[in-house]
């Protein structure tokens, strides 16, 4: 069977937002072009660590020798969402991975999310001593993919949006 694609090229907006009151919230990774609306479920720490890599890669491409990308070092004030996600909140799938990459021929931070699945199998490789020498994944073709395409600002904004509803949740003195 082929796999659902949700993709966005362009969208008008990428956003983690969340459903539900601190301490018991549900995180969201949105996107919409025009009057299409694609949610996936995640947890509060991928989204953490999504916005922590997506930073780390802007920081990475704008130190590339030659660089003929203009990457803001933070997020310009104009692109900042504070909008709350789109209603209705109807998650595609929940998130078991995410993939993250950068298309040098668009300048666009390229986002992948994969569905939980339960299929994926470990294979482990042993020597003569019964030692565990290598362990394989195997993941088969996924059923869905939510794939999104934003340029380096909208990436720099998605970064800081992310980390305010990430700790948003959190009371004074909590780590």
């Amino acid at each position: 069977m082929p796999t659902i694609v949700h993709g966005f090229d362009w969208p008008d907006r990428l956003v983690v937002g969340t459903v539900g009151l601190p301490g018991e919230r549900s995180f969201y990774l949105q996107a919409r072009d025009g009057r299409r609306v694609t949610s996936v479920a995640l947890e509060k720490e991928q989204s953490a660590v999504l916005a922590d890599k997506i930073d780390e890669l802007l920081d990475e491409v704008a130190t590339v020798e030659d660089n003929r990308f203009s990457v803001p070092p933070s997020a310009p004030t104009e692109l900042h969402d504070g909008a709350p996600l789109d209603q209705p909140v109807e998650a595609e799938f929940r998130a078991g991975a995410l993939s993250l990459g950068f298309d040098p021929a668009t300048a666009q931070v390229v986002i992948e999310a994969y569905p939980i699945d339960d299929e994926i199998e470990i294979v482990a490789e042993t020597d003569e001593d019964g030692e565990e020498i290598e362990a394989v994944v195997e993941i088969p073709e996924p059923a869905e993919l939510f794939q999104v395409k934003i340029p380096v600002g909208t990436a720099r904004a998605f970064v800081a949006r992310t980390r305010e509803i990430v700790a948003a949740g959190r009371r004074p003195g909590d780590a």
